[in-house]
């Protein structure tokens, strides 16, 4: 049985060309920079824009029918939004623990001598 090779389907000459989506390449950036930073805290900032912009980059990539070209950019930034969330948030745990355990270790008060009430 011999095959024949199938030709690929031909636009029709009012289809617009494939672009590639502004936005996307925006979320990764905010998504990278969020990373970068969330361990200084400041990070969250960026990463909340990476995700909200993700959002809406995706939903004009659907609504264009094929014709966004990124979500492999929107893919990186939401991973990289998401951990720079997830750095900050240890970031903001770990301060938390050091600060109590400094105010642990702290004396509580003067001190008196024996006999004093």
């Amino acid at each position: 049985m011999v095959t024949l090779p199938v030709a690929a389907p031909t636009r029709h000459p009012m289809d617009p060309d494939p672009a590639p989506a502004t936005k996307a390449r925006a979320v990764f950036a905010l998504g990278l920079v969020g990373f970068l930073t969330g361990v200084f805290v400041g990070g969250l900032i960026p990463a909340t824009i990476a995700l909200l912009m993700a959002r809406q980059a995706a939903r004009d990539a659907y609504a264009a029918g094929g014709y966004l070209t990124g979500s492999a950019w929107i893919r990186r930034g939401r991973r990289l939004a998401w951990a720079g969330i997830v750095l900050a948030i240890t970031a903001l745990v770990v301060a938390t623990i050091a600060g109590l355990l400094h105010l642990a270790s702290a004396p509580a008060g003067p001190d008196f001598a024996p006999g004093t009430d």
